[in-house]
């Protein structure tokens, strides 16, 4: 493909133009930089796993409505390079399904007949938020899903939605329509939250398909935004593994649960932590809808839950947000002395912080593995295995 239409102005791909064998030799490169730099012995540094697709494999977009200056006509898409109140339309995205494209224009083209105000993020007054497009790669299935201010913030406006929804069904789309919500926030920050949802059509999530399992994907749950590629990274990450047949197996940051309920294949018993609520709630309905009885979900802080826990694993796995784990979280971990841990990593920086704790403390790396799995961007993933030193 060409470079990106958009590409002076959006902020999403600092890689455009860029040859992609010199993108996999920029991630490769700072991983290696990130763990040299805490003069970690990192024992095999594999090459990295390039993505299956380059283009069109994000399943997620989250737009903003705006403008690209002051009083000009309305925006929907992403922040302008280094400018916080600017809005690039990116109705001509690489990085997503040709349907996602349809969609934005035809969003931005209604909000704009109906004259609708974009929300000032400065003034905190106007109708129209963000626009969130979700789509199951493996089924099909969309799910859009609309975010306004209520009317006392919009001045009266109000937001027409079944007009809203039948301009979606007239729209050429290759993928299955499933579902059209309308979420109200009137939070003043310029993120999605969700005051009230209201369903305007169809259902309020999609399914998907992933390592075998079928997932139901509601508005605001969390997925992985590359399914071909986390499936490959995740497949690779049981794989090390030894042997955690009919054994105890922790997954930590589980998220909603893929990695948890790929692991209970095999395992005696897989244990799932996880923050964020709604994410436990969606990881038991998955776990239910894919007939898996030997996995168990809690919700809270990871540590808190450890230290209550009764469960002891044998192999402990962790996926944990862009800060890394808190050092009583590693202490936790390493009390139970189980001999292999898997961390899956998706900042090099905080890996290396971490890394170097575990192996100060009782632990070696075995192996470490970048893999892009979002081509285009600076995003990098990692997969590492430790093992328990012989004491």
């Amino acid at each position: 493909m060409e470079i990106c239409r958009d590409s002076a102005l959006c902020g999403g791909c600092v890689y455009q133009g860029v040859n992609y064998e010199e993108q996999l030799k920029n991630k490769f490169g700072e991983v290696r930089e990130l763990l040299d730099r805490k003069s970690l012995d990192y024992g095999r540094l594999l090459d990295i796993e390039p993505a299956s697709s380059r283009y069109g494999y994000r399943n997620k977009m989250e737009y903003t409505f705006g403008d690209m200056e002051k009083d000009g006509p309305m925006t929907l898409g992403m922040h302008k390079k280094r400018h916080f109140m600017s809005i690039v339309t990116v109705d001509d995205c690489q990085l997503v399904h040709p349907d996602f494209n349809v969609i934005l224009r035809g969003v931005l083209e209604f909000a704009s007949s109906k004259g609708y105000s974009p929300y000032h993020k400065k003034k905190h007054t106007g109708l129209m938020r963000h626009l969130i497009v979700r789509r199951g790669f493996r089924t099909g299935e969309l799910l859009v899903n609309v975010v306004t201010s209520s009317s006392k913030t919009s001045a009266g406006e109000a937001f027409d939605g079944s007009g809203f929804v039948d301009m979606l069904h007239h729209l050429p789309l290759e993928n299955q329509l499933v579902g059209v919500l309308h979420t109200v926030n009137d939070r003043l920050a310029d993120a999605v939250y969700c005051d009230e949802l209201r369903l305007l059509w169809g259902r309020d999530y999609y399914m998907e398909e992933i390592m075998g399992l079928r997932f139901k994907v509601s508005a605001f749950s969390f997925f992985q935004t590359n399914v071909e590629a986390v499936e490959k990274l995740y497949s690779y990450a049981i794989s090390l593994i030894d042997d955690f047949e009919n054994k105890t197996v922790f997954d930590l940051y589980c998220g909603t649960g893929t990695i948890t309920q790929a692991l209970a294949g095999k395992a005696g018993k897989a244990v799932g932590i996880e923050l964020v609520e709604e994410a436990v709630d969606a990881a038991k309905a998955n776990a239910a809808l894919n007939g898996i009885d030997n996995c168990q979900f809690i919700a809270g802080d990871v540590f808190k839950v450890l230290e209550t826990v009764e469960d002891k694993p044998d192999v402990i796995v962790v996926d944990p947000p862009r800060v890394g784990m808190s050092t009583d979280t590693m202490d936790k971990i390493i009390s139970y002395g189980v001999d292999q841990i898997v961390y899956v990593s998706c900042n090099p920086k905080s890996l290396a912080d971490n890394l170097y704790y575990l192996q100060y403390y009782g632990y070696k790396v075995e192996s470490v593995k970048p893999f892009d799995n979002f081509p285009g961007t600076k995003h990098v993933e990692t997969v590492v295995l430790m093992s328990r030193v012989e004491k």
